[in-house]
């Protein structure tokens, strides 16, 4: 992770409805708020899961701080729900924007009810789905996605694990 200041723990991979994480040890958590100058909100880290990096958020939810492991992470650490593993962390300075895949945009403008019900849905919703087409891989399953997405948005269908907005 280069010449950023990090730090080592390990924890147990726990799951919350469909979502695995950890907890960071208190001396973590007060080392990454140290580093980031603050301890609100969504804070973007550097992470080391058993030595492969991914960039990750921390997020507070229902009072406490966790870090989420998506399955590429899990994957890459052939670790699971159950399983203790190890960790580096730091606080990451680089700003995270991800754009807008420009299939969905265009879908949004042949859609004027599909785009209002986008803009209205909170941030972290439109984020999620927009963060969910940016990591396909092939054009066909891009297209089958932001078809799928736009249902999502109309409520016809499922997407991402959601039922309609």
């Amino acid at each position: 992770m280069g010449n950023t200041k990090t730090i080592k723990f390990s924890a147990l991979i726990e799951i919350i409805g469909i979502n695995p994480f950890v907890y960071l040890p208190e001396n973590v958590l007060n080392f990454i708020f140290l580093e980031a100058g603050e301890s609100k909100g969504k804070i973007p880290v550097k992470i080391k899961i058993e030595g492969h990096e991914f960039p990750q958020t921390l997020i507070k939810y229902s009072g406490h701080w966790r870090l989420y492991l998506n399955t590429p992470m899990r994957k890459a650490a052939k670790k699971d729900v159950g399983d203790n593993a190890d960790f580096e962390i730091a606080f990451d300075k680089v700003k995270r924007e991800i754009p807008m895949h420009s299939k969905l945009l265009k879908a949004l403008q042949e859609n004027e009810e599909a785009r209002k019900i986008f803009d209205n849905l909170r941030p972290s919703l439109q984020h999620e789905i927009i963060r969910y087409l940016s990591f396909l891989k092939t054009e066909e399953s891009v297209e089958r996605n932001v078809t799928k997405a736009i249902g999502f948005l109309l409520g016809q269908e499922r997407f991402i694990g959601r039922d309609k907005p």
